[in-house]
């Protein structure tokens, strides 16, 4: 009997000793502990932003208007809107080839930073034997609402605003947008031109000009807008390398920025 009773003692003492912190292991488990929590809570590096990167927003009736439409990583979408009478004040012609030739039209015109880049992004696709055109930079309010017009003619009001934003909800109108092309897919905007060597390429490398691919063909559900692979937007080198490293859209990367 006594040797039971000893049996089932020892085992309770040896769980005890193995549960019973001392004070000074105590304090350092929960130290380690709060390390640990800091860790996971705290916001990397790569997502640490200015304020003035994040729009600025003043609310007119249902609409979000952006009031800082200059700023180069200003978000827009079809939550949140430009100005009606935004036009940016540095608009340049990029000295690119455009499908067009050479007349002289607004769709020519981007932002100053967003040309020099560009000059730069086809200067390095012809070193790799890609010829690029571009189609399409900045576009007026006015213009995006006649062109939105047309689309919803051809196609009706659902699939037209899939396709083309909104007056105001458009990034070419920011100056930091243009679309482009190339010979394999006859110059045209469409969704083969991200199966052509060109668009590969543009995929692969345009982030380390300062652009990203704005609406990837597994984001629609994000962007809210169809698979673009001709839209080419300039938010810097940076920027451009963070979301192409993490794979994330321009909405994505916001929901996680902190501001500094």
């Amino acid at each position: 009997m006594k040797k039971k009773l000893i049996c089932a003692i020892v085992p309770l003492f040896l769980y005890s000793s193995a549960c019973t912190f001392s004070p000074e292991e105590k304090t350092q488990t929960e130290q380690a502990q709060h390390t640990k929590n800091q860790t996971q809570t705290k916001t990397p590096d790569d997502f640490e932003l200015k304020g003035k990167y994040f729009n600025t927003i003043e609310t007119a009736g249902s609409s979000q208007v952006i009031t800082n439409p200059e700023n180069i990583l200003v978000l827009v979408n079809k939550d949140f809107t430009l100005p009606v009478d935004y036009k940016p004040a540095d608009l340049v012609v990029p000295n690119v080839p455009f499908s067009f030739g050479d007349a002289d039209v607004p769709q020519k015109y981007i932002r100053k930073e967003a040309a020099a880049a560009l000059e730069s992004l086809f200067s390095g696709a012809k070193k790799s034997g890609i010829e690029l055109f571009a189609v399409s930079g900045f576009r007026s309010y006015d213009r995006q609402g006649n062109i939105l017009n047309q689309e919803i003619a051809a196609k009706g009001e659902k699939k037209a605003e899939q396709a083309v934003a909104l007056p105001g909800q458009s990034e070419h109108q920011t100056g930091l947008a243009m679309d482009i092309s190339s010979r394999s897919v006859n110059l045209e905007i469409t969704e083969k031109f991200g199966e052509v060597p060109e668009g590969k390429w543009i995929k692969k490398n345009a982030h380390k000009y300062g652009f990203i691919v704005r609406y990837e063909n597994d984001k629609t559900e994000v962007t809210e807008f169809m698979y673009e692979p001709w839209h080419l937007r300039y938010v810097g080198k940076k920027t451009a390398a963070i979301l192409n490293k993490h794979d994330l859209t321009l909405e994505e990367f916001f929901e996680q920025a902190k501001k500094i």
